[in-house]
């Protein structure tokens, strides 16, 4: 009863700034510019184009959690051992670009990838030294925008398994270890069931930005590359159909709750839940 007042403010916050907005977007999806009620714009959801981009972007965000997940569990692992004494200085340098701004960090990969930055330079000139053609583009492609995901999410992977994989209780990895199980069994049987956990945090963690994101796949991507993302943008910033904007945006949150939901419900019967 006495923690009531304290948390008046953090209500307050959460009725301006999250179910106001949300009630917005709902009120806009289902309404037309003249404010009469239609389902309409969830209709226009159906059509061939919009499902493609959001199956595009699924695929993607799927792929850059994948990868994020395979680079990241390695690191994070080497990170957590207790005899690895520069453990401080990596931790340090994953987090040190968090720091920077994100549009930033995505225009540093556009100056690297353009045809005469330094990778696409460097990549034409050894394929030329070996008798090739150097007329790679790295740039304004599927390839770019899955690696600059992976570059801007790929912390958010690492730091909840790093902070998983670091409170295991080394007295259980000690007891199978004197009970005669390998390096392998210890791994698989002991130390890897324990961090899912913390597995499933970072593929939240990376798979929600990346399924929504929009400056990464436009500034890499092009015109020529659109998720999601972009056409919920388009529609509200150049388009001008909030109705249609708030719908999609509707969709996507509905479908971010779902696999929330689904994988808190995998995470609790493996031993802990997400959140």
């Amino acid at each position: 009863m006495k923690t009531k007042p304290f948390a008046a403010p953090y209500a307050v916050w959460m009725l301006l700034f999250t179910i106001v907005p949300i009630a917005l977007v709902a009120a806009y999806s289902f309404t037309t510019a003249d404010g009469a009620l239609t389902l309409r714009n969830m209709a226009n959801f159906l059509d061939p184009i919009y499902i493609t981009v959001l199956l595009r972007s699924l695929g993607i965000a799927l792929l850059c959690t994948l990868i994020c997940l395979l680079v990241g569990y390695p690191a994070a692992y080497v990170l957590a051992q207790k005899d690895f004494d520069k453990k401080g200085v990596l931790v340090l340098l994953f987090v040190i670009p968090m720091w920077m701004n994100f549009l930033l960090r995505t225009y540093a990969w556009l100056t690297l990838l353009e045809s005469n930055g330094l990778i696409t330079s460097t990549v034409n000139r050894v394929i030329e030294f070996f008798g090739g053609q150097g007329n790679v583009r790295l740039l304004y492609n599927y390839g770019a925008v899955l690696m600059g995901m992976v570059y801007n999410y790929l912390p958010f992977m690492v730091l909840p398994l790093y902070t998983s994989l670091s409170r295991l209780d080394r007295r259980v990895v000690e007891a199978a270890e004197d009970l005669g199980a390998n390096r392998s069994q210890v791994f698989l049987r002991v130390v890897f069931p324990l961090s899912v956990p913390g597995i499933f945090s970072g593929v939240t963690m990376v798979f929600m930005p990346a399924i929504t994101t929009f400056v990464i796949s436009r500034l890499l991507g092009g015109a020529q590359f659109k998720l999601f993302g972009d056409l919920i943008e388009q529609q509200f910033l150049f388009t001008g159909n909030w109705n249609f904007g708030s719908a999609m945006s509707l969709i996507m949150m509905v479908l971010l709750l779902l696999s929330m939901s689904i994988m808190n419900r995998y995470g609790d019967q493996e031993g802990g839940g997400i959140f």
